[in-house]
């Protein structure tokens, strides 16, 4: 008894030093590779309850430690790490990147998500860690040259919009852009007068990850809007940590990166005077003026973004974030500004059974425009030797051409930098969109989701177009006369408004019997696109044409299914159906369906490669679906219709105007184009995925192929319109590669790696006559009358040139008006046109590099570009001799391109426009972005972590074309916005 009472004496005199020895450890986990704090990271003591997180600023307290205890570390994404606690007073972490858990990422794939590693189809996900950097003012240039298979060519002018194509696209006339959905709401590709594109809307910042569902066993669950692909972008969310505010600054310095190089004041003089008439060498002027310094201009573009992420009274995470994007156009007066307020509420009740997920968004839009084909024409062909201004000028004191009466010389280019100042182009637009989801996990079946996503767009523009009293491009009422001069202007208002309601439905029931789990998904889908215009006409006009649209209202409806079953996630099946309904077709072709299987094998997960210590993860994937495509311009082409006419087009009988019916044509049997693909493709990782990449073949044909064509003679009462022709057909390869070169406590070098070989041909346009070349398409070139240069065929790629064949003398100079006879039948006629190359290219390639060194790190964006080829009508249109001394009553400016060809006049009408010689090489090599950036130490500032970031964007371009830019959507280089060059400096705030 006494040697027990002695041990609880002894117990009792322990207890004030264990207690002593417990001690509260203070510290602070960063990213290892950038150094930036991670909040929300949690730290523990091993083995005992309770524990901690980090703040805002990736800071912890953690009490009650005791020497020889661990401290663990913890964070989704990052490798965990443990600590032996000897009585450190402070602990500084740094935690990185779990490759195999960022491999384990849930990717949207449609109506749900799953695991990267189990998806069967040809999926790619971009997070905001791997966008491009930069200042990128619309979304698109996020993930410009990023993913295999996915090409974005961005316009020059500000927030213009980009075209998106996922595996070139599908179609021939009908629409070629992938679908959009942002959290959930699928988007129209459609926008108002005065707006710029569907994506401008939205701050870049906002934006959390894209994921790319590529092939047709993949979106197929989208269906008829997703013959071309589909884009899901999810943007950022609160989170159920601590209150963080972050502040986004970039300030960029833009300018021309490259003129259009045409001859100077003296050269020009030097021309006219040797080749020009008595006349036109007496209209030169004294000035030395370069027309494209005088309309283009230097810019700052600012970019502001201010967010605060976290939980509000402890339970329900929010985000509220405000923009704001201020972008003049290095085209002088054009400019592009946003503003831009989004918030996300994302609860969770009743013990996790309930998530309910509210977005909301608001966008104002502030655009003004030029008619830059106009004014940028101008500034290439004008006349270098006159002056911008004349004082005795009586069109606001500019230098224009004049008839010897004083009028106006309606032949004769017009001063640009007038157009630019007296002609005013300015819309304003107000964005208000978002979607609240709500999934409810059954309590009596925890197995079954109940999901409602309803969403609704409303995007309304207003805007006008006003040319001065002044200017020679106003409406003249009377012809212009000695002393009796008049002249009103133009003014032309319009309203554009357009609506999107969205609503879908359905049921998830998730359940493991075994080694199977079975995941399967069953829902409705309902839309509704809407749309009211008004243009006023030119209300100073007599009688303007005002014009009121309200377009017929277009309704999807559709019925979709998914089953996802895999077997201890080895094999993986994947089985997808939808029934698709649209307003567009007729009740008896109105209902599509289509559908998708995939397979894969996840051959890691097999015991002969479980533990292999090599390859870390390899998949194979083998997958086939069916899309289809009604989004055409013609939105009840199927009906007889009968419209009425304006006052421009009433019959006049005595005093009484008669309104005109007019019966319009139709095509009864429209209906769905289908496309149906194949996709092979294998997931590969070594190393511990330090090395990781895709490897994807396709297959798709376009069967069905809506395009608006022309009519025979007597086969319609109108010459051209919808219908269903033919068919296409693509193949490609996708490959993607990306590992981390070095890796170690101070420095890391990323690449990340993707080329893409497309392959497209024709392969029938349905019936035709003999002698049929095919369906000319495109926009009409620059010069002449009415010229087309792309085309349609069977056995070739869509929109090849269509050109004649160029012929060259001995010093491969080519022959004024020489081509080759190829039908042999003695003479050159438009029957010897060709098909020669094409705008899209062969391979495409991206690569993406990051190099961390301690706190600074370094960036650059590469793209390149093989097998795309151009039509030069910049040259075609202003490179020979007539085109500047073309009469005697005005000059204008030429290319040097003259002297290459010695061409000096229109050979027998438009066949010099049409010439193969224009059709030129333009594969490039571009550096998209580079940038440098630099973490400041945490010790210099307590509450806030900054970075400070210096770039160029649009920094070198290597090409054999000597224009001014090779990468065009539309393979034709005319008067086109010029793509600027930018200097960036930037800062983030974490506070």
């Amino acid at each position: 008894m006494k040697t027990i009472s002695q041990k609880l004496l002894f117990l009792f005199l322990l207890i004030p030093f264990t207690m002593l020895a417990q001690s509260t450890l203070k510290g602070t986990v960063v990213d290892k590779a950038t150094g930036q704090p991670i909040p929300g990271v949690n730290v523990n003591v091993q083995g005992a309850s309770g524990g901690t997180s980090t703040g805002f600023d990736g800071n912890f307290e953690l009490s009650n430690v005791k020497n020889g205890n661990k401290i663990v570390v913890s964070f989704i994404g990052y490798k965990t790490a443990t600590v032996d606690y000897n009585g450190q007073k402070t602990l500084n972490i740094s935690l990185e990147e779990d490759t195999n858990q960022l491999k384990e990422v849930v990717v949207q794939v449609g109506y749900g998500t799953v695991k990267k590693k189990d998806a069967t189809g040809a999926v790619a996900v971009l997070s905001s860690k791997e966008f491009n950097k930069g200042l990128n003012v619309t979304p698109e240039s996020l993930l410009t040259g990023r993913i295999s298979g996915v090409s974005v060519t961005g316009g020059g002018a500000p927030g213009a919009r980009a075209n998106i194509r996922i595996r070139g696209g599908s179609s021939l006339n009908a629409s070629n852009d992938p679908l959009i959905v942002v959290d959930g709401l699928p988007l129209s590709n459609a926008v108002p007068d005065g707006s710029t594109s569907i994506l401008s809307t939205i701050d870049p910042n906002d934006i959390e990850s894209f994921t790319v569902l590529k092939d047709a066993s993949a979106s197929a669950i989208y269906g008829s809007r997703a013959a071309n692909g589909v884009i899901v972008i999810t943007t950022k969310k609160g989170s159920k940590d601590a209150l963080k505010v972050t502040f986004n600054s970039q300030t960029g310095i833009s300018s021309i990166a490259k003129k259009i190089d045409v001859l100077s004041a003296d050269q020009f003089r030097e021309l006219v005077n040797e080749k020009g008439s008595a006349a036109q060498k007496a209209l030169l002027g004294t000035a030395n003026t370069d027309w494209q310094d005088e309309v283009f201009r230097n810019v700052v573009t600012l970019d502001n973004n201010i967010s605060a992420s976290g939980s509000l009274f402890k339970k329900l995470p929010a985000r509220l974030s405000v923009g704001n994007t201020n972008t003049p156009g290095i085209l002088k007066n054009t400019s592009f500004e946003r503003t831009t307020t989004s918030l996300s509420l994302n609860p969770v009740l009743f013990d996790n059974h309930l998530k309910i997920d509210i977005s909301g968004n608001l966008s104002f839009g502030k655009n003004q425009f030029q008619d830059e084909n106009s004014v940028i024409g101008s500034a290439i062909n004008f006349d270098p030797t006159q002056s911008v201004y004349d004082e005795g000028s009586r069109y606001g004191g500019y230098f224009e051409w004049l008839q010897a009466n004083g009028d106006v010389n309606l032949l004769a280019a017009k001063n640009p930098v007038a157009r630019i100042n007296q002609n005013t182009r300015k819309s304003t637009s107000t964005r208000k969109w978002g979607n609240v989801r709500v999934d409810y996990k059954l309590h009596f079946l925890e197995d079954l989701r109940a999901v409602a996503e309803l969403g609704i767009d409303k995007f309304d523009s207003n805007g006008y177009e006003e040319n001065s009293t002044e200017s020679v491009n106003g409406y003249q009422p009377t012809s212009f006369s000695a002393g009796n001069w008049t002249n009103l202007g133009d003014y032309r208002g319009y309203t554009d408004s357009r609506q999107n309601k969205n609503l879908n439905a359905y049921l998830n029931y998730v359940k493991a019997f075994g080694k199977i789990k079975l995941d399967l998904t069953g829902g409705y889908n309902y839309q509704m696109f809407e749309r009211e215009a008004y243009n006023s006409g030119e209300i100073r006009r007599p009688n303007p044409a005002t014009d009121v649209t309200t377009d017929a209202d277009i309704n999807l409806q559709s019925y979709f299914a998914r089953a996802n079953i895999g077997y201890e996630s080895r094999y993986l099946l994947t089985i997808n159906y939808r029934r698709d309904g649209t307003s567009r077709f007729s009740k008896e072709n109105r209902w599509g369906d289509f559908g998708g299987a995939a397979f894969a094998w996840n051959i890691t997960e097999e015991d002969f490669l479980k533990n292999n210590s090599t390859i870390s993860s390899l998949k194979l994937r083998v997958g086939y679906g069916t899309t289809g495509q009604q989004d055409i311009t013609a939105a009840y082409d199927y009906l007889r219709r009968v419209t009425l006419g304006t006052i421009n087009s009433n019959y006049i009988f005595g005093s009484t105007a008669y309104q005109v019916a007019k019966t319009e044509g139709f095509n009864k049997d429209i209906k769905w184009e289908d496309t149906a693909e194949f996709n092979l493709g294998i997931d590969f990782g070594f190393l511990a995925n330090r090395i990781n990449g895709s490897l994807n073949y396709f297959n798709k044909k376009a069967n069905d192929l809506l395009a608006d064509i022309a009519y025979p003679d007597g086969a319609n009462i109108r010459n051209s319109g919808f219908s269903n022709v033919g068919s296409v057909k693509t193949d490609g390869i996708e490959f993607n590669l990306n590992g981390d070169v070095l890796k170690s406590d101070n420095l890391n070098w990323n690449l990340a790696f993707n080329a893409t070989y497309i392959n497209q041909e024709i392969t029938d346009l349905g019936f035709t006559v003999p002698g049929f070349q095919g369906y000319m398409t495109g926009d009409n070139i620059t010069g002449g009358s009415n010229n087309r240069i792309k085309i349609n065929s069977v056995g070739f790629n869509p929109a090849a040139f269509y050109v004649f064949e160029q012929l060259y003398d001995a010093n491969k100079k080519p022959i004024q008006g020489a081509y080759v006879d190829r039908n042999q039948d003695g003479r050159i006629d438009n029957s010897d046109r060709y098909r020669f190359h094409k705008p899209t290219a062969d391979y495409t390639f991206g690569l993406f590099s990051t190099f961390n060194y301690k706190k600074f790190d370094f960036t650059m964006s590469w793209r390149a570009s093989v097998g795309n080829f151009i039509f030069d009508n910049i040259n075609s249109d202003k490179g020979y001799l007539q085109a500047g001394l073309r009469r005697d009553t005005d000059l204008a400016n030429i290319t040097p391109d003259y002297y290459n060809t010695g061409f000096t006049f229109e050979d027998n009408g438009t066949q010099r426009y049409l010439s193969d010689y224009y059709v030129k090489d333009a594969s490039f090599i571009k550096l998209d972005n580079a940038s440098i950036g630099y973490n400041v130490d945490r010790s210099l500032f307590k509450q806030v972590s900054l970075r400070f970031t210096v770039g160029v964007q649009n920094a070198l371009v290597f090409s054999k074309y000597s224009g001014i830019d090779p990468e065009s959507f539309s393979g034709v280089d005319g008067n086109v916005y010029p793509r600027a060059r930018t200097y960036v400096f930037g800062v983030n705030a974490n506070f």
